[in-house]
């Protein structure tokens, strides 16, 4: 029965989130997303009270595969916790700047729009993205223990810092239409990271 319930609920999220990875919030009616997912109009409401409940659910299910992947990462024998931050922060300039599948870039994409529009979503992405800070800080952490990693920052602050450096860079290259800020990012980060050099 679970199973069964859960299929057309699936169904709706991963439509939606690269419909509205591709064109923001706001400007995806219900209709587009049920029309993509094939589920009547009926179920929606079945799934989701509302269209901000449905942002809510969306945004939670984000951050629950975004954060694994990290964890992943993190987790990944044979790699020092700098060369797995370094790695990190690479995949996310590929996720902006190749992103054939805009629903990766879900939290860049709606953390401006949906903000100042729905406090619900706003909480959704505020408990999201502190637990991508709280992977950072920890990443940072053990790095700092081994030794690979020269910090002046305590972890969490320098992880809050990061992820910020990082949003606003995804919103610049948006802007510019260049890579130029991951750019900048990046070597501010390697700075920031005690690690300077390239490799």
């Amino acid at each position: 029965m679970h199973s069964a319930s859960k299929r057309p609920r699936q169904t709706i999220l991963d439509a939606a989130q690269s419909i509205v990875g591709a064109k923001g919030f706001s400007a995806v009616g219900l209709n587009e997303i049920l029309q993509a997912a094939d589920v009547p109009k009926g179920s929606f409401y079945h799934y989701f009270h509302s269209k901000d409940a449905f942002g809510v659910v969306l945004l939670d299910h984000y951050f629950d595969h975004y954060v694994e992947g990290m964890a992943q990462l993190f987790e990944q024998p044979g790699l020092s916790p700098r060369a797995k931050l370094m790695r990190y922060w690479q995949g996310w300039i590929d996720n902006q700047t190749g992103c054939t599948d805009a629903g990766k870039c879900l939290a860049v994409k709606l953390g401006a729009e949906v903000s100042d529009l729905s406090e619900p979503m706003r909480l959704a992405l505020d408990r999201g993205t502190s637990r991508t800070i709280a992977l950072l800080a920890g990443a940072i952490g053990r790095g700092i223990e081994d030794g690979s990693l020269t910090v002046a920052q305590a972890p969490q602050s320098l992880a809050r810092s990061l992820y910020a450096l990082w949003l606003g860079s995804s919103v610049m290259s948006k802007i510019t239409r260049t890579s130029a800020p991951f750019d900048q990012a990046l070597l501010l980060t390697r700075q920031l990271l005690g690690c300077p050099d390239t490799h």
